[in-house]
């Protein structure tokens, strides 16, 4: 990465990193909390998951909505009504845990969806705020170097808030404790000031969006990107309630497995830009099916922690590859004026797909068990190189 190109990039890149930093962490303390939780106080254990799968759902869900909200109010308006679904979720997870109630947890997690649907719109006000295009890069990378510190934060603190507060299974303070993060984020977000409203291309049509999401240039990067989704969210939504309460793991070993799990998800955003350039994304999203076909070669071999940890850490790997690749190659399949609607149907594509899998991993895994679970993923991970090799040959 380029030092000089990090140092000309505006404040309001910085300032939309930290605080998206903290509160991206919302969701990886949910993801150790919820299915934990939920095994205590959910009325059948099938459910376990239910609550991660909602967050997507909620995502899923509100991605045109929001789209609408950035669009009419501003980035710096719909940031606050993000922020404002995060705290909404975060105070009916601490009611969820104090009164032991299972309404109450799917109702924060599904706010949280929404909030994180907001939080998604954030890396294209960061790309407003850089005047330069060759600059476009290094914003991006400097972004998602957010998602660092929120793989550390959010597991710690779901966590370390586990017995910090009264309630009959635990976790009431890990909600307060996001609260409270989310407040510091607020006041950070709050010095970020309104991007230069972009003026559309003018271009002679503007094709209906049928004809776009029809287009080949669509359908291999919201391909791409779907597919790292379905494989990673399908995995890592049953990791937590595999190893803490059918192989026995602490809690202490399962955060950490999911902190490294995340933390490769964002790391490789140092360098994937980098090989992107030089080898193109077709190669790219091809090192990305692999990396998933090691995924599960490795956690079929057993039960034990090191599968759980190479598992998770080369299923983040694939993830990235493959969603940065998809999303880099998305710009090539609509004009200016087309972007809105274009990244819409994108982003609802994507997390429509990460929705189905993580609502039907709970049930998957106490009927059929991990193994099974795993091999299942085996018809994505092949579709996901066939869109690679099929990337690679149309460029």
């Amino acid at each position: 990465m380029n030092l000089s190109a990090l140092k000309s990039l505006p404040a309001n890149v910085w300032i939309l990193a930290a605080s998206q930093s903290l509160a991206m962490s919302m969701v990886p303390m949910m993801i150790l909390v919820s299915s934990l939780l939920a095994a205590d106080i959910a009325p059948d254990e099938s459910l376990v998951t239910f609550p991660i799968a909602l967050v997507v759902v909620g995502t899923a869900s509100a991605t045109v909505p929001v789209a609408y909200v950035m669009k009419r109010l501003g980035r710096k308006k719909g940031g606050y009504v993000g922020f404002a679904c995060g705290l909404l979720a975060c105070g009916l997870g601490f009611h969820a845990a104090r009164d032991a109630s299972f309404p109450f947890l799917l109702a924060s997690s599904y706010c949280m969806g929404v909030a994180t649907a907001f939080g998604q719109q954030f890396r294209f006000a960061a790309l407003e705020s850089v005047q330069d295009p060759a600059n476009y890069g290094p914003a991006i990378s400097a972004f998602m170097t957010g998602g660092l510190l929120a793989a550390f934060l959010g597991p710690e603190i779901g966590a370390s808030g586990r017995d910090l507060l009264p309630a009959p299974f635990g976790f009431a303070g890990s909600f307060a404790l996001s609260g409270g993060l989310l407040c510091v984020a607020i006041f950070l977000f709050s010095f970020f000031k309104e991007p230069r409203r972009l003026r559309e291309e003018a271009v002679t049509t503007d094709r209906p969006l049928a004809n776009i999401v029809r287009s080949p240039a669509f359908l291999l990067a919201a391909g791409a990107a779907a597919l790292s989704y379905a494989v990673m969210s399908f995995i890592m939504t049953a990791t937590p309630i595999t190893m803490h309460e059918i192989c026995g793991f602490g809690l202490a070993d399962t955060k950490r497995v999911i902190q490294a799990h995340i933390l490769s998800m964002f790391l490789p955003s140092l360098f994937s830009g980098w090989l992107m350039k030089r080898f193109g994304p077709g190669k790219l999203m091809l090192a990305g099916s692999l990396a998933y076909g090691v995924v599960l070669l490795v956690g079929l071999q057993g039960q034990e922690l090191a599968h759980f940890w190479g598992a998770l850490i080369l299923l983040g790997v694939g993830w990235n590859f493959l969603f940065a690749s998809g999303t880099a190659l998305l710009p090539r399949a609509y004009a200016g004026n087309e972007r809105y609607k274009a990244q819409a149907a994108n982003d609802f594509a994507v997390f429509g797909c990460q929705a189905v899998v993580a609502l039907s991993a709970g049930w998957f895994l106490y009927r059929f068990g991990w193994s099974v679970l795993l091999l299942s993923c085996l018809p994505l991970v092949l579709l996901a190189g066939v869109v690679s090799i099929l990337q690679i040959r149309r460029s």
